[in-house]
């Protein structure tokens, strides 16, 4: 079996070694006969050890976990919804939209076969999916930024209301002015004449200084 050199995968590996030794049952030799396949299926997998303490297979992401129980070892596969499994291997996790699992008990065959062509599905997939992903950033970067206008809103002209007011028809204030000073002069004359008649007509008295007797 292949080991990677990265520190990291290193750690993880000898953390699995400890975790099948640990466990020195049915566990153990399920656990390690499920390692040995994926080994040999892809000689690229890496382990990883995540999730305080479960053993994990990568290729270009997670192709499966490998959790032991008491009463069983599980198999997780990350994106198990999505591939084909015609031996009906998945028997946990149906009800996800993503995952799916496989639950192995204590005297319950495995078909090596089988389990192959899942592991070699989910690495595949991967795979299909990570290349998609780079070209599609390639395309992104190559693609020139294309100048996005701003929607400037139409304004209706303000309308210039005319005023179509009438012009005023009324006279000067200086002809007002000059009608009102001239009744005043007219008032005044009217009385002033009135003044010299009354004054004519009235009688002058005189006075008669009789003698005294002698």
């Amino acid at each position: 079996m292949k080991r990677t050199s990265s520190p990291a995968a290193s750690a993880a590996s000898a953390n699995i070694d400890a975790r099948i030794a640990s466990l020195g049952d049915w566990r153990a030799e399920t656990l390690s006969r499920i390692r040995a396949l994926l080994h040999r299926v892809d000689p690229d997998i890496v382990e990883e050890w995540k999730w305080m303490g479960t053993p994990v297979w990568s290729h270009d992401g997670i192709v499966c976990t490998g959790e032991s129980y008491r009463t069983h070892v599980k198999m997780t596969f990350a994106r198990g919804a999505a591939l084909p499994d015609p031996k009906k291997l998945f028997n946990a996790s149906l009800d996800g939209n993503v995952r799916r699992a496989i639950d192995v008990h204590e005297g319950q065959p495995l078909d090596e076969a089988a389990l192959a062509a899942l592991f070699r599905a989910a690495i595949d997939l991967n795979t299909a999916s990570k290349a998609s992903s780079k070209r599609s950033t390639k395309r992104t970067a190559a693609e020139p930024a294309v100048a996005t206008k701003t929607a400037v809103p139409k304004t209706k002209p303000a309308r210039t209301k005319t005023s179509t007011a009438k012009p005023s028809t009324a006279k000067p204030a200086k002809a007002a002015s000059a009608k009102v000073n001239s009744a005043k002069a007219k008032s005044a004359k009217a009385t002033s004449a009135k003044a010299k008649s009354a004054k004519a007509e009235t009688p002058r008295k005189r006075t008669v200084t009789s003698a005294a007797p002698r």
